[in-house]
C-alpha cells in the first residue's frame, strides 16, 4: 500500500521530529478531558445533596462525560482528517468552554448532566485531535517516544484530578471544583489558537472525501491489517486494565483484606508503575524498535496474567495476587503507546479517524469489561483472570495480525 507524502514538520523543525512547543501543547490537550472528568469526585456528596439525589444522581454527570468523550471522538477525529487539523480542535474547544460555564452554574442536575455530556464530548478533541498531529508530523520511533509521554502524562492526569479535587472539595465545593474545570477548558482553547499548527493540508484532505470503495481513499487505509492488528492491542490492553481498575476495590479489600488506606497506598503504587513503565517506554524508543518494546510488554502482561492466575486458581495466599499487579500494568506501560503509535502512523490519511476508531474502542470495550468482572457465581479473582485471559487472547491475535502485515504482506488490506 502506498503513503501519501507526510508534510513537513511545523515551524521549519527537522523532519521527523516534533517540535517542543508544539509537543508541550498536545501534552496539555491530552490531560484536559481526563482530569476534567474527575477533578470534582470529591465533591459528589455535596452535589447530590444540593440537588436532592442520592449517589446515583451525581454519578450520571460522570457517566454522561465518560459518554460524551468516546462519541466526540467519534465525530472529531473524521473531521480533523475532512477539514484540517485546527478547525475542528478550536470549534471543539470553543463548545467547551461554553459547556463549562453552564455546567457552573447549572440550575437543574439534568443541565448539568447536559453540560458534562457536551464538555466530554468537545473536550475529547484535545485527546484525537492531538493524537492525529503527532501522527501527522512524526513516524517510527520519534513517534512512538511521543506517544509514550504524551500517555505518561495523561496517565497522571486522572490520577491526580480526585487527589486535587479533594482539596478544592472543603473551600470552594463541587461548583468551584467545575470553575477549575472551566478555567482547564479556556485553556485548550488558548493552546489550541497560538500552539498548535496545521498539519494535515488540503492535498491529504481531498483522499479521505472520496468514498471508502473508491481506489485512493484515506479511508480504504482503515482496512490495513497492520492498522487492524494494532488497533486491537490498543483497545483490548484498555479493557484489560479497566477491568483491573473496576475490581481493584474489592479486590484489595475483601479478598486480600487490606483497610481502605493500604488499598490507597497499593493502588497508587500500582499507578506510579504504569506511569514509571511509560517513561521507559519513551526512554528505550531511542535505542530499541517500537515493535521489540512491544513484544517486551506483551510477554510481561502474559507472565503476570498467567501468574496471577495461578494464584486464584489454586487457592495460593490471596496477597501474592498482589504482586502480579504492578508487573501486569508495567508491561500495559510498555504496550501501549508503541501500539497506539503504530496503529495511527500505518494510516497517515486518516489518523484522525484512526484515532477516533481506537479512543472509542477502548471506551466501549472498557464498558463491558468493567461490567462483567465480578458477574457469574464465579469468584472475582478467578473472573478477573477469565477477563484478563480473553484480553491476552485477541492482544495476541492482534499482534499476529500486525506482525504479518509488517514483515510478509506490507500491511495489506482486509476485504
Amino acid at each position: 500500500m502506498s503513503r501519501a507524502a507526510r508534510p513537513g514538520p511545523p515551524g521549519g523543525a527537522t523532519p521527523g521530529r516534533i517540535p517542543l512547543p508544539v509537543f508541550l501543547a498536545i501534552a496539555f490537550l491530552s490531560t484536559v478531558a481526563p482530569i476534567t472528568t474527575d477533578l470534582y469526585l470529591p465533591s459528589f456528596p455535596q452535589l447530590a445533596a444540593d440537588f436532592g439525589v442520592d449517589e446515583t444522581g451525581a454519578q450520571l454527570t460522570l457517566t454522561a462525560s465518560l459518554v460524551g468523550i468516546g462519541v466526540g471522538q467519534l465525530i472529531l477525529g473524521p473531521a480533523s482528517d475532512r477539514f484540517g487539523r485546527r478547525r475542528p480542535l478550536i470549534v471543539g474547544a470553543i463548545i467547551c468552554c461554553i459547556a463549562g460555564a453552564v455546567a457552573v452554574f447549572s440550575p437543574t442536575l439534568p443541565v448539568l448532566i447536559a453540560a458534562r455530556f457536551v464538555q466530554g464530548a468537545t473536550g475529547a478533541a484535545g485527546m484525537v485531535i492531538g493524537r492525529a498531529v503527532i501522527a501527522d508530523i512524526s513516524t517510527g520511533a520519534t513517534a512512538a517516544r511521543a506517544f509514550s509521554l504524551v500517555m505518561t502524562i495523561g496517565g497522571i492526569a486522572p490520577i491526580a484530578g480526585p487527589v486535587l479535587g479533594g482539596f478544592i472539595a472543603g473551600p470552594l465545593g463541587w461548583r468551584g471544583a467545575l470553575v477549575i474545570v472551566f478555567a482547564l477548558t479556556v485553556g485548550m482553547l488558548v493552546v489550541a489558537l497560538v500552539a498548535i499548527p496545521e498539519t494535515h493540508p488540503a492535498s491529504r484532505r481531498e483522499h479521505f472525501r472520496k468514498r471508502a470503495a473508491e481506489d485512493g481513499s484515506a479511508l480504504r487505509d482503515l482496512r490495513s491489517r497492520l492498522f487492524i492488528g494494532n488497533a486491537l492491542i490498543c483497545a483490548f490492553a484498555f479493557a484489560a486494565l479497566m477491568a483491573y481498575v473496576s475490581a481493584a476495590p474489592f479486590l484489595y479489600q475483601d479478598v486480600i483484606g487490606l483497610d481502605p488506606a493500604q488499598f490507597g497506598l497499593a493502588f497508587g503504587a500500582n499507578a506510579v508503575a504504569l506511569v514509571a513503565a511509560t517513561f521507559i517506554s519513551s526512554r528505550l524508543a531511542v535505542r530499541w524498535a517500537p515493535r521489540r518494546i512491544l513484544t517486551l510488554g506483551l510477554v510481561i502482561m502474559a507472565a503476570a496474567a498467567a501468574s496471577f492466575a495461578l494464584v486464584a486458581l489454586t487457592g495460593m495466599p490471596a496477597g501474592l495476587m498482589a504482586l502480579c499487579l504492578p508487573l501486569f500494568l508495567g508491561g500495559f506501560g510498555l504496550v501501549q503507546g508503541n501500539a497506539v503509535a503504530a496503529a495511527i502512523t500505518a494510516v497517515p490519511r486518516a489518523a484522525g479517524t484512526a484515532s477516533a476508531l481506537i479512543g472509542f474502542t477502548q471506551f466501549a470495550l472498557a464498558g463491558i469489561s468493567t461490567a462483567t468482572v465480578g458477574a457469574g457465581s464465579v469468584s472475582l479473582p478467578v473472573s478477573l483472570s477469565i477477563a484478563f485471559g480473553i484480553c491476552l487472547a485477541v492482544l495476541l491475535a492482534g499482534f499476529a495480525v500486525s506482525h504479518q502485515a509488517e514483515h510478509g504482506s506490507h500491511a495489506g488490506s482486509v476485504g
